[in-house]
């Protein structure tokens, strides 16, 4: 499985910049849904092999190859506290947080939504102990409600480093093996 998401015409000539903007990758992670915007969104791949990297945080899985391209790869459904359930769906999102591009494991792949403003509501106040600011908004429709995420906010400063450690870690090993 893989899914591009490639810009159509009309929307590379900036006729229809206001919908694509409005778009949204949906997931699960165990039994609830969850949405990232669809911009954030390079590809979507199958759980491939990943290479673990010693001494990282628990949700930080390791990296892997993208056609030559090392990525950093974490698990969000750890990184929530949300129970993982393995199976043939589980999928790797690919997404664009510049500098880099990170994949995040999630349970599976559900559809892109594209909410009209009815349609979302400001998240609830909610009580934690856990930082929730990377919830963006709820969208709901019928019965569904999906939980918009801000993914840059779900990604703390020990992730940052997380992943560039992993990334000067692989680029020292490679050069271990030229010499």
């Amino acid at each position: 499985m893989s899914i591009s998401t490639k810009e159509s015409p009309e929307t590379q000539s900036g006729n229809s910049n206001e919908a694509i903007n409005n778009r949204f990758l949906c997931f699960s992670l165990g039994e609830a849904e969850y949405a990232v915007p669809l911009l954030t969104v390079k590809e979507v791949l199958a759980l491939p092999e990943i290479t673990p990297v010693p001494q990282t945080l628990p949700h930080f899985l390791g990296i892997m190859n993208l056609r030559g391209q090392v990525i950093s790869v974490m698990d969000l459904r750890i990184k929530l506290s949300i129970k993982p359930t393995e199976s043939p769906e589980t999928a790797v999102i690919i997404l664009d947080l510049k500098p880099n591009l990170v994949g995040v494991v999630v349970d599976a792949i559900n559809s892109v939504i594209h909410p009209t403003q009815e349609q979302i509501s400001d998240k609830p106040e909610i009580q934690s102990q856990k930082n929730t600011d990377y919830i963006q908004a709820v969208y709901s429709e019928n019965e569904r409600m999906i939980l918009l995420l801000d993914i840059q906010k779900t990604l703390n400063l020990g992730d940052q480093l997380s992943i560039a450690n992993a990334i000067n870690f692989h680029q020292k090993a490679k050069k271990k093996e030229v010499l």
